[in-house]
C-alpha cells in the first residue's frame, strides 16, 4: 500500500491524503478542506479506480477562473505518486 499527503496548490483544499494499493487502484482519497460535498463526491467516484483512469477523467479540470481545481490537483498527486513508485 502506498500513501501520499500531497500539498495542493490553488484550491480551497489544503492537501489530499491518497492510498494506493500496490496494482495502482485507489484504495482511499481524503481532502483537507475544500467543499465538503464536492470532495466527497470526488473520493467516492475514484475509490476502486485505477489511477491512471483517474488522472484521464480529471486532469486539467478547471474551477471557475482558477488555473486548477481540486479534481485537478487529485490527478497531480496520483502522477506524483505513480512516477515515485517507478523509480
Amino acid at each position: 500500500m502506498k500513501e501520499l499527503v500531497y500539498e495542493t496548490q490553488g484550491t480551497c483544499a489544503k492537501a489530499i491524503r491518497i492510498h494506493l494499493n500496490d496494482d495502482n487502484v485507489v484504495e482511499e482519497v481524503r481532502f483537507l478542506g475544500g467543499c465538503n460535498g464536492n470532495t466527497s463526491g470526488i473520493s467516492s467516484l475514484v475509490k476502486g479506480m485505477k489511477a491512471e483512469d483517474v488522472i484521464n477523467r480529471l486532469e486539467g479540470i478547471r474551477c471557475g477562473n482558477k488555473f486548477t481545481s481540486c479534481p485537478d490537483q487529485l490527478s497531480k498527486a496520483l502522477k506524483e505518486m505513480i512516477s515515485c513508485s517507478l523509480s
